[in-house]
């Protein structure tokens, strides 16, 4: 049967992300799932671009636009980001993307746009960078860019008492639209953890790859986790995120 593996930020970290996928070793049928900020830190955002572009070849893939990418994809069509973008991981996006030809980033750009805010599979379960505010599901956010910043779903998750049942009418009307939702954005380096985190039906895969964290993947099926080495160890010039 074939399997879904999510994958979480990546944050130009190309060598943990062909070291993640090799471990894995995903088979054709399978569906990789990649929940955004692909770029923004360490030093090869437009290499990891490329090579995920070249990865939807052999697999079925889907990739879920991440506030990071959101910002650099206003860069690329000459619109500059808010000033906090260049201190968090900006600087070394501009200049990875800099070595393209106008013919490469005008591809790099085109799959930018392509990506979609989010994705509900067969199972109904939600693949999502950050989160989501509407009570009625993200196809009815307001403010799309609140689906790649939100942290207050995660947050309701963290904080609801583990004893209330799903059918209950106190269980948060947010989480319950969905059997499982699969997020990245917010490290679990924040609360001291070095493995992917699930409170209530959310699954938060994002390890602090931008920081002193790996890239993880999981499959969405048995919950089985494979990460790459700490990243900055595969780039022990760099301080990636680290100020």
């Amino acid at each position: 049967m074939p399997a879904t593996y999510v994958i979480g930020d990546i944050h130009g970290a190309l060598k943990a992300l062909k070291q993640l996928i090799t471990r894995i070793a995903p088979k054709e049928e399978d569906t990789l799932i990649f929940l955004g900020d692909y770029v923004d830190g360490w030093s090869e955002s437009a290499e990891v671009i490329t090579w995920l572009m070249e990865l939807e070849k052999q697999y079925h893939c889907i990739f879920i636009k991440g506030n990071h990418d959101a910002w650099c994809e206003s860069w690329l069509h000459g619109i500059m980001p808010e000033a906090s973008w260049q201190r968090n991981g900006g600087k070394e996006t501009v200049e990875s993307f800099n070595k393209l030809s106008p013919e490469q980033l005008a591809i790099h750009t085109q799959f930018l746009e392509r990506m979609l805010p989010y994705h509900i599979d067969h199972q109904n379960r939600l693949y999502i960078h950050a989160g989501f505010t509407s009570t009625h599901g993200p196809a009815h956010e307001r403010f799309e860019p609140m689906l790649y910043w939100d942290r207050s779903l995660w947050e309701l998750a963290l904080a609801l008492d583990p004893l209330i049942p799903k059918d209950s009418n106190r269980y948060p009307k947010r989480l319950a639209l969905f059997h499982e939702i699969y997020i990245g954005h917010t490290p679990s380096l924040n609360y001291g953890e070095v493995m992917p985190m699930i409170a209530a039906n959310v699954h938060n895969v994002d390890t602090g790859a931008a920081f002193t964290g790996k890239i993880s993947g999981m499959n969405a099926d048995t919950k089985q986790v494979w990460q790459s080495d700490t990243v900055q160890l595969l780039y022990p010039d760099e301080r990636g995120r680290n100020r």
